[in-house]
């Protein structure tokens, strides 16, 4: 009877470890997703922060007389 156990609980550790590890892969593939998202959010919009000013000059230069 307490092999048994003993073995079960071993059985359980192992799948404990085998839940642990898929656990972290799925978190560092979602923190490499945020990432990845953010930059791709956030680097064009610093590009229009420091572009538009440059491109609205230049288009009502255009229009000037």
């Amino acid at each position: 009877m307490e092999n048994d156990l003993q073995q079960k609980f071993e059985e359980q550790d192992k799948k404990l470890g085998d839940i642990y590890q898929s656990i972290e892969k799925m978190r560092k593939y979602f923190l490499w997703t945020l990432i990845i998202t953010v930059v791709m959010i956030v680097l064009p919009l610093i590009g229009l922060i420091l572009i538009l000013p440059w491109f609205i000059k230049i288009i009502t230069s255009a229009y000037t007389i």
